[in-house]
């Protein structure tokens, strides 16, 4: 990315932008490239996971589609890349969310003049109001699906059990929650990493797999469960792979 849009610091690491950096994209700048750098040396297998993460994405999303799903939010989208959403289940409705004004500048252009899919500014920390942005767009009377990829690591407890609980109790039966979850894999550098992404646009927040599990309340987890990303329905055999994180979908029941 050669110069910032207006209102954007480029100084101060950005997570989006750092993970689209582990993804191999060119959305970032020398702070988000410095501060992924860092998370590289301390945990090496970041890169892979990242794309272990978008694999899982492109699975979940066709279960979704299989499942008779028509109604996707993809809430924490992130910059785009290849395997969006929209392009895996291209029959349903999709809105992209997320909070960071260059994500969605960058959302906007790429999915200018598609039919079926929106981009909105919105924050998960607020639910209210991202479900005020989804009026008119997304059909809660029907089930839905939120899309939850590598995002509650990012919010504290305190908002993000709520946050999750109240899209839970907007959403008709049958709707579905997807999410992946990064945890404690190193704790003896964990704290080090902890610090790189202090210093950026969003503080982790690791949770165990139980924890994790929490955010599936009023849901049944979908075969096989909460698991490695690598082994959630995998398409071939799983050689190896990281673990470094969590994921499952649910079904609200």
């Amino acid at each position: 990315m050669d110069s910032a849009p207006e209102g954007v610091d480029p100084s101060v690491p950005n997570v989006a932008r750092m993970y689209d950096y582990y993804l191999g994209g060119k959305d970032n700048f020398a702070a988000d490239r410095e501060a992924a750098e860092q998370i590289l040396k301390l945990f090496p297998a970041t890169r892979d996971s990242a794309r272990e993460n978008r694999a899982f994405l492109r699975r979940a999303v066709r279960h979704l589609a299989d499942s008779g799903i028509r109604q996707i939010v993809d809430v924490g989208a992130g910059l785009p890349t290849q395997g969006n959403t929209h392009e895996i289940a291209p029959e349903a409705r999709v809105v992209y969310v997320d909070y960071d004004p260059v994500v969605c500048a960058h959302g906007r252009a790429l999915l200018a003049r598609r039919e079926n899919v929106d981009f909105v500014q919105a924050d998960v920390r607020q639910p209210g109001a991202l479900l005020e942005k989804l009026d008119g767009l997304i059909d809660l009377d029907r089930p839905v699906a939120f899309l939850m990829l590598a995002i509650l690591h990012f919010i504290p407890d305190d908002v993000a059990y709520p946050a999750v609980g109240k899209l839970r109790e907007a959403s008709a039966p049958g709707s579905h929650l997807v999410i992946s979850h990064a945890i404690d894999a190193k704790p003896d550098t964990t704290p080090q990493a902890l610090e790189v992404y202090r210093q950026s646009t969003a503080a982790l927040n690791l949770r165990t797999h139980e924890e994790i599990a929490r955010f599936f309340d009023g849901y049944e987890l979908a075969e096989p469960g909460l698991v490695y990303p690598k082994d959630w329905r995998p398409e071939g055999p799983v050689t190896g792979g990281t673990a470094i994180g969590y994921a499952g979908v649910g079904r609200k029941l």
